[in-house]
């Protein structure tokens, strides 16, 4: 879907909403609805116009990346906003009251004062409205993160089977981070976790100086950015000959994964996806060792809508691309995490991470 398409959506949805205008803030929804991926910027979007406003260090690369706005070159003060603003001619301003945060919006409302608009000029708190729109993936954003994906299962491998005992979190992170770079990716989608032993029981235990020991598990939580699409795959893997443990959690969690990516159809909700796993999981007699959401959207971000949750109540449609991650963590022992990334397709989840996972019959 190309840019013009994009802003036609938006645009309708401020009919729909009633809202003259809509002001982001967001890095990621600004990138996606203009193509501009400087640091720093709004968007504002009329009926009409398309404005971006960005500093001096952007503004050449702004009138580059986005040929459908026009660029307004602004200082860090917002005096630009009710003048612009009146330019277009709009007065009920949308935005994102989940990114813009507190401090910028009192900013925004001291601008408005200042200039004495006694016209009505407001910002109107919305949330998700732009998040929702990026739930389901076009045809190019389904092949850029097709790419993510393929860069991070082919870093895996490699390193995943060099991983020997003595060596540190630390140092299978750097493996991993320069394989997905040396493979295309312009980042890291995040930092690499690494939780070898007890530390796996910490979901985000990020990689230290912990020496990787024989039989334990370790959990490796990673993923490329390809051109701003995200990755993020999840394996356990052991050294070595693992415990009745390892087998028994190792195989509940995979029973539980693959219950949901077989089960998940469009029409149910992130919590009803949830639910299929965690029944699993509880039923094992873990379900207390189950804390976290069982995935989460990926695209620009590495966490967006839907959510896929306890009770969370996003309908989940063909073109919508998330995690299905479920896990078990034991202090002092440590975890089992294992995590694909799944696109639905004509009613069902093709799963798109292809990295090899550990099988153990339970």
């Amino acid at each position: 879907m190309s840019i013009a398409q994009r802003l036609s959506v938006l645009r309708e949805t401020l009919r729909e909403r009633g809202l003259d205008a809509f002001l982001v803030s967001s890095s990621e929804n600004r990138r996606y609805l203009s193509g501009f991926t400087g640091t720093a910027g709004y968007l504002l979007v009329s009926q009409e116009q398309a404005v971006l406003a960005t500093d001096f260090r952007y503004v050449e690369q702004a009138g580059r990346q986005a040929p459908r706005y026009r660029v307004e070159r602004v200082t860090g003060k917002l005096d630009w906003f009710p003048k612009v603003a009146a330019e277009l001619g709009v007065k009920r301003i949308g935005f994102e009251s989940q990114h813009l945060t507190f401090g910028a919006h009192t900013s925004f409302q001291k601008a408005i004062r200042d200039a004495d608009r006694s016209d009505g000029l407001a910002l109107v708190e919305t949330s998700d409205t732009l998040d929702l729109l990026r739930a389901s993936k076009y045809a190019e954003e389904l092949r850029l993160l097709a790419r993510a994906v393929k860069i991070t299962d082919e870093a895996f491998v490699e390193v995943g089977s060099t991983v020997q005992v003595g060596v540190t979190e630390r140092e299978v992170a750097w493996r991993l981070e320069k394989g997905l770079r040396e493979r295309g990716a312009e980042a890291v989608a995040f930092d690499i976790i690494v939780g070898a032993g007890p530390n796996g029981a910490l979901p985000h235990h990020l990689a230290g100086d912990t020496v990787i020991g024989v039989g334990e598990p370790v959990v490796i939580d990673m993923g490329a950015r390809y051109q701003g699409y995200c990755a993020d795959l999840t394996r356990t893997i052991v050294i070595g000959e693992p415990d009745e443990t390892f087998r028994r959690v190792y195989g509940t969690v995979l029973r539980a994964q693959l219950a949901a990516e077989e089960g998940v159809e469009p029409g149910m909700t992130g919590g009803e996806v949830d639910a299929i796993s965690r029944d699993v999981i509880e039923e094992a007699g873990y379900g207390k060792s189950f804390g976290h959401s069982l995935g989460h959207g990926v695209g620009l971000a590495v966490h967006e809508l839907p959510h896929v949750g306890p009770n969370a109540s996003d309908i989940l449609a063909n073109g919508m691309i998330f995690t299905i991650e479920p896990g078990i963590y034991l202090p002092d022992w440590g975890g089992v995490r294992i995590e694909d990334v799944v696109v639905l397709e004509k009613g069902r989840a093709r799963v798109m991470s292809k990295a090899p996972k550990l099988e153990y019959d339970q």
